[in-house]
């Protein structure tokens, strides 16, 4: 079935990769390569919703505000996430509605939502940490830094034989209180950019109001509660491979082109999925096919293949391997 309203989630190191300056025209480059790969999607008819990711920004972001807190009073994680949720969507509109204006689609409206997701101020996640954030250090730097980020209730372990970082509360999204307006705008056939960094984390008081909680909500989450939210037939995460695969980096690697939930909890279940690595999208993945939709991981230079199934790997319920 040739999908119609897609949710794609893309990785904040799509814009901040390692060994990146993260200068301002190297975001840009970055970004622009994002845009290049949703314009066969927009030519297409799709309706498209991009939720993209803020890992390593948010930390970096949070670096430069107590540097400056000499001067200047500095933010708490949650502003930070507000920031980087600002200036990735600022990146990735201009950079789309270039690409838009250079094909010939530039009459194709545009709209960057910034994005409140509730959460539980209960939840497990805030006693015990696990989300990456921020550049990478070696040990010596990582034993350095452990003592402060445990006074804040976060951590430092080691990212997927790729350093060391901090690790922050990361807890279940519950709700995205502007995914209605989001539905909205897609109905009117505006591409939408929300849910950035996985939306800015605030908790319900009991007297009702909304409060800001010091948390960095995984993006993959929040894009499943968005595609159920606006009633997406397709979730896409775009990653930095093409498909997704058994046994990965050894002689004895397969291809997964197709598989129910069940299937992809059952090799979950068995170690195949990192936690560091694609352990996410799959747990991500395997919800929101048992929602009743569609899940694509793919890379980005592969995402129209993937939409017309000549690439990819797709879970869904009524597939099989």
């Amino acid at each position: 079935m040739t999908p119609k309203r897609v949710v794609i989630a893309i990785g904040g190191n799509a814009l901040l990769r390692p060994g990146d300056g993260g200068t301002p025209a190297e975001l840009q480059a970055r970004a622009s390569e994002v845009a290049g790969g949703l314009i066969p999607l927009i030519r297409r008819g799709l309706e498209v919703l991009v939720v993209h990711g803020n890992g390593p920004q948010v930390g970096v972001e949070l670096i430069r505000s107590e540097e400056a807190s000499t001067k200047v009073a500095p933010f708490t994680l949650d502003l930070c996430v507000a920031s980087t949720q600002g200036s990735i969507a600022a990146l990735l509109e201009l950079a789309l509605r270039n690409a838009l204006h250079e094909e010939g689609l530039g009459h194709v409206p545009v709209a960057s939502l910034l994005s409140l997701v509730t959460v539980d101020r209960e939840d497990p996640a805030f006693r015990r940490p696990t989300k990456p954030i921020g550049l990478f250090f070696n040990s010596w730097r990582a034993r350095q830094l452990e003592p402060e980020l445990r006074a804040r209730g976060w951590d430092v372990v080691e990212d997927a034989g790729r350093g060391f970082r901090a690790v922050v509360p990361s807890p279940m999204p519950l709700a995205m209180p502007a995914a209605e307006a989001a539905s909205r705008l897609l109905d009117a056939g505006v591409v939408v950019i929300a849910g950035g960094g996985g939306g800015v984390p605030v908790a319900r008081g009991t007297d009702g109001r909304l409060r800001p909680v010091e948390a960095v909500i995984d993006k993959d989450r929040t894009a499943v509660l968005v595609a159920e939210a606006v009633r997406a037939d397709t979730l896409v995460f775009l990653t930095g491979v093409p498909w997704v695969e058994l046994n990965h980096g050894t002689p004895f690697a397969r291809r997964l082109e197709a598989l129910t939930p069940d299937e992809a909890a059952r090799h979950l279940a068995l170690g195949q999925f990192p936690p560091g690595s694609m352990g996410p999208k799959i747990e991500a993945a395997i919800a929101f096919a048992r929602s009743g939709g569609s899940t694509l991981i793919t890379s980005a230079d592969t995402l129209d293949g993937a939409l017309a199934g000549t690439s990819g790997s797709r879970i869904g319920e009524s597939i099989s391997s």
